[in-house]
C-alpha cells in the first residue's frame, strides 16, 4: 500500500513532463491498481531500467555489466549512458516491473564520466517519454555543466519527448535518425478526485485543516476554484523554466519554443526547426564518435613520440655540442 501511496503522490498534482498519452496509461494503471473507480479516464493530457531479480542475481549481473563497461570504454574511449523509460526523481521511485531510470542515477553516472580519465566522450542514450518535473532541471544544468568538460552527445535512440527532451537540448548535440521522435515541450498535471469512490462504498471524509491552502488538491472532493488556481500556477512555473532552459541550451528565442505548442517532431523536421543537430542512425553515431576518439588518441600518440623524439635529438646535440 505504502508503494501504491507514493505512486500516486508522483501521478497527481505534481508538474509532469511527459506525453498526454503515457499520462493517461499511467492513469488507467493506477485505477486497475488502487481500485480507483476513475471514470474520466480520456484526460488532456503518465521507468536505468529495473527488472525482477534477487539481490545475487542483481549484484551478478551488475558485475558482468561493469566489467563490459570498462572494456568498451578502454576500446573505444565513448562511455554510453542509457536513459530509459519513466523519468523519476530518485532511485527510490524505481519500480521493480517498470522501465525507469532516476535523476539521482543519471547523475551517478554523468560525475562517473566526467571524472574518469578513459572517457573522452559521453553519449546519453535516450529512449523516454519524459516523466517528473522535479529534479529534472537540476539534472539538466548539471549536464550542460559537464559539456564544458567534456563533450556530450543526446543521441535520440528512438523517442526524447518532454523532460527526455530536456535532458538531450543539454547536451553539446543532439542526434536523431529518420525515425526518431523528440518535443512535447510541455508540462501536464492531473487531480484526482476520489468522493463519488468514497461515496459509493458508504464512506465520508471529514477534513479538518489549519491554513487556507492546506487542503488544496485533496483527492476527497472535487477540485474547486483555489486548487484548480494552485495547479495551475504550478504547471505554468514548470512550463516557463521548460522553455526557457531549451530555449537557452538550444541558442533559440524562448518564443520559437514556445511557438512548438508542446508538438512532436521527427527526423529532418526536428533538425528544421532547431531542436536537433544532425541526422544519423544510432549505431552509426556511436561507431562514428568511437572512430573520432580513436583518431584523435592515433593524433596525440603521434604528437608525443615526434615531441619524444626531439627531446632525444636535442639532448643528443647538447651532448655533442660539449665534446
Amino acid at each position: 500500500m505504502k508503494h501504491h501511496l507514493r505512486a500516486a503522490s508522483l501521478l497527481f498534482n505534481q508538474p509532469l513532463l511527459t506525453t498526454p498519452d503515457m499520462l493517461d496509461l499511467a492513469v488507467r494503471w493506477a485505477n486497475q491498481t488502487m481500485s480507483l473507480n476513475i471514470i474520466n479516464l480520456h484526460t488532456n493530457g503518465f521507468s536505468g531500467a529495473q527488472m525482477m531479480f534477487d539481490d545475487d542475481d542483481r549484484e551478478s549481473l551488475a558485475g558482468r555489466r561493469e566489467e563490459q563497461r570498462r572494456a568498451a570504454i578502454a576500446k573505444s574511449g565513448t562511455d554510453v549512458i542509457p536513459v530509459s523509460g519513466v523519468l523519476v526523481s530518485r532511485g527510490s521511485h524505481l519500480a521493480a516491473c517498470e522501465t525507469m531510470t532516476s535523476y539521482e542515477d543519471l547523475r551517478r553516472a554523468l560525475n562517473r564520466a566526467v571524472a574518469d580519465p578513459m572517457v573522452e566522450h559521453i553519449v546519453l542514450d535516450i529512449d523516454s517519454p519524459g516523466g517528473s518535473a522535479v529534479g529534472a532541471f537540476e539534472l539538466a544544468a548539471d549536464i550542460r555543466a559537464a559539456t564544458r568538460i567534456k563533450p556530450i552527445t543526446g543521441l535520440v535512440n528512438f523517442m526524447a519527448y518532454s523532460g527526455g527532451y530536456l535532458i538531450a537540448a543539454a547536451c553539446t548535440e543532439v542526434v536523431v535518425s529518420q525515425t526518431s521522435g523528440i518535443g512535447s515541450i510541455g508540462v501536464i498535471g492531473s487531480h484526482m478526485d476520489r468522493s463519488k469512490m468514497a461515496e459509493g462504498m458508504g464512506v465520508k471524509v471529514t477534513t479538518v485543516f489549519a491554513g487556507a491552502h492546506k487542503n488544496d488538491l485533496s483527492p476527497h472532493e472535487p477540485i474547486n476554484e483555489q486548487s484548480l488556481q494552485v495547479l495551475t500556477e504550478i504547471v505554468q512555473e514548470s512550463y516557463q523554466m521548460f522553455t526557457t532552459q531549451v530555449a537557452d541550451y538550444r541558442n533559440r528565442d524562448v518564443v520559437e519554443i514556445i511557438a512548438t505548442e508542446a508538438a512532436c517532431y521527427r527526423g529532418a523536421k526536428a533538425i528544421e526547426i532547431g531542436l536537433a543537430d544532425r541526422l544519423e542512425a544510432p549505431q552509426q553515431a556511436v561507431d562514428n564518435i568511437a572512430r573520432a576518439v580513436s583518431l584523435n588518441r592515433q593524433q596525440r600518440h603521434g604528437n608525443e613520440q615526434s615531441r619524444q623524439r626531439i627531446r632525444v635529438q636535442a639532448s643528443a646535440f647538447a651532448i655533442q655540442s660539449r665534446l
